[in-house]
């Protein structure tokens, strides 16, 4: 019970048509003569033959089920070395901390509530059991900020005045756990979430920093910490709107500055999605991958699913505006990479997608949708 209440967001449900709550989550030991048994084991709304829901209520659920579905901690060896723990007042310190879900620490991010920890994220913790980072001298949890410190759990602490700070502190404990600093960075909007929210699916699939800016300024602990980068290459994500050409400029005397970006969030994620650089970048062009999809109005499931770019299928973050909608431009880049077959689907490749939230961030019809849609398909070839 406890894993499938996990992985349905520990407490996220849905509204009956008359404004009532139900619990739409899926159970475990449903009995074939009982009724709506199919629908009991969470099908379709948990998982249909290529996606699958962490289906919370908020980011608070997502992040606890996410770190229960990549760690089912059955064994020591599927429990996490340690979690990283973050206020869930300020996604952009949120995002900073997939950094730490790369190897080697590879730390689910868990969200507070201040210095709190809410009911999903205790339990968690709790069902977790980090063993301890040998890359963090020990440490089962790492506390960012003003986020709680759990009892009984040997904690490492990162500070930091603001998000630029922690954001560049977070980065420091990286780099100290890795034993070297990465050659790239990604700087991100700090005043545009919708833009930024893919960076945090890198971050914690390569180890990359994400470090933030405003539209027309580059804070001082930004700077500081791309220096420590040595002149690194710069991502920049997200169009003018968001960070300017003058930042972009700017940046360029720090490093090799190159951006990337769409005309609008969903464009945007795409773009990341599509893009490569040498070692850096998805790549996600053809078939064969794991995606994640979350809604552009839940931030903060940015940091809560990121582990999810970062182990099983790995794959970028995709964003849906509407959660009754799935865009034109999403649909046509999943069509773009759709797998297919000739001859037999056994020997094909297959994509896969993780849905973020519960049916108010993306509907079953959406899942529905893009369950068709990452399906193999077979390609009628005409012999010659």
């Amino acid at each position: 019970m406890l894993c499938a209440v996990a992985l349905a967001g520990c407490g996220g449900g849905s509204k009956d048509k008359g404004g009532g709550a139900t619990d739409t989550r899926p159970v475990l030991g449903q009995k074939g003569d009982e009724a709506e048994a199919a629908g009991g084991l969470g099908f379709p709304g948990f998982a249909t033959k290529n996606t699958t829901r962490v289906g919370g209520g908020d980011p608070t659920a997502d992040a606890a089920g996410v770190a229960q579905a990549v760690f089912p901690a059955s064994s020591p060896d599927t429990r996490p070395a340690a979690v990283t723990l973050v206020d869930r007042g300020d996604f952009r310190v949120a995002a900073s901390a997939a950094q730490l879900s790369s190897p080697p620490v590879r730390a689910p991010v868990l969200l507070t509530a201040g210095g709190k920890l809410p009911e999903a994220t205790s339990a968690a913790l709790d069902r977790l059991g980090p063993t301890g980072s040998k890359a963090l001298d020990g440490a089962q949890a790492i506390k960012v900020g003003s986020a709680a410190a759990p009892a009984g759990v040997k904690t490492t602490a990162v500070a930091g005045g603001d998000y630029t700070a922690l954001a560049a502190a977070i980065d420091r404990l990286a780099i100290k756990a890795a034993g070297q600093a990465s050659k790239a960075v990604v700087v991100a909007s700090a005043d545009a979430p919708e833009y930024s929210m893919p960076a945090a699916a890198w971050a914690a699939k390569s180890g990359d920093p994400v470090l933030w800016v405003q539209q027309n300024a580059i804070p001082a602990a930004t700077r500081t910490a791309i220096k420590a980068h040595s002149r690194p290459d710069i991502y920049v994500l997200g169009p003018a709107q968001a960070i300017s050409d003058t930042v972009l400029e700017q940046l360029g005397a720090l490093g090799t500055a190159r951006r990337v970006s769409g005309a609008d969030p969903v464009a945007n994620a795409i773009a990341f999605a599509r893009f490569s650089d040498g070692s850096f970048g998805w790549n996600v062009v053809d078939p064969g991958h794991g995606l994640v999809f979350a809604s552009v109005r839940r931030p903060l499931d940015a940091a809560a699913g990121a582990m999810l770019s970062a182990s099983g299928t790995y794959g970028p973050l995709l964003l849906v505006p509407d959660a009754n909608t799935l865009p034109p431009a999403l649909q046509s880049y999943l069509l773009d990479i759709q797998p297919g077959y000739d001859k037999d689907p056994v020997r094909g490749v297959y994509n896969h997608g993780w849905l973020l939230g519960d049916e108010t961030a993306i509907s079953q019809d959406v899942q529905a949708r893009i369950d068709t849609l990452l399906e193999i398909q077979h390609v009628n070839r005409q012999e010659p």
